[in-house]
């Protein structure tokens, strides 16, 4: 269910999920539009951003409590957010062009999308909050359709 307090782990993933969008903001690809993108995802990944960023800062549950099998899936999320961190420096280096933003990384589709939504899944398992795992869920529906979206488009 969840116990208020703060998390300072979801702090930290939500500081590595928001300080490489905030740099993006002046660095994105070239040909980036946004006015055509889907009204009911966009609804979706804003619903969904407003549930997660609450529940990981305002749930102590994601806070380390000891070594258990449950731990894993912490570890899990780490790497999962470890490796989006590494695509945003691939991306950055790149010529930022919209081939760049909706790549592929090791395999994992529209990276810039699928990793996040991952890595606080396996956070919200690992707490064991399902305000977490659905406000994910809801959030994963938008942004990773808006993505595989764009990516669509810059296809054809």
């Amino acid at each position: 269910m969840g116990h208020f307090g703060f998390s300072y782990v979801g702090f930290v993933f939500m500081l590595m999920l928001i300080v490489p969008n905030l740099i993006w903001t002046k660095c994105q690809p070239i040909e980036y539009d946004f006015k055509n993108e889907n009204k009911v995802l966009l609804v979706f990944e804003r619903f969904g951003q407003v549930g997660v960023t609450g529940t990981a800062l305002m749930l102590s549950d994601f806070n380390i409590h000891g070594w258990s099998a449950w731990s894993f899936w912490l570890i899990a999320a780490f790497v999962l957010m470890i490796l989006y961190e590494c695509w945003w420096i691939r991306y950055f280096k790149s010529s930022r062009t919209w081939k760049d933003f909706y790549s592929s990384f090791y395999g994992i589709p529209v990276a810039g999308a699928t990793l996040p939504v991952a890595s606080f899944f396996f956070l919200g398992l690992y707490g064991r909050v399902i305000w977490l795992i659905a406000s994910v869920i809801i959030f994963g529906i938008g942004h990773i359709g808006i993505h595989l979206q764009h990516r669509r488009e810059m296809q054809s």
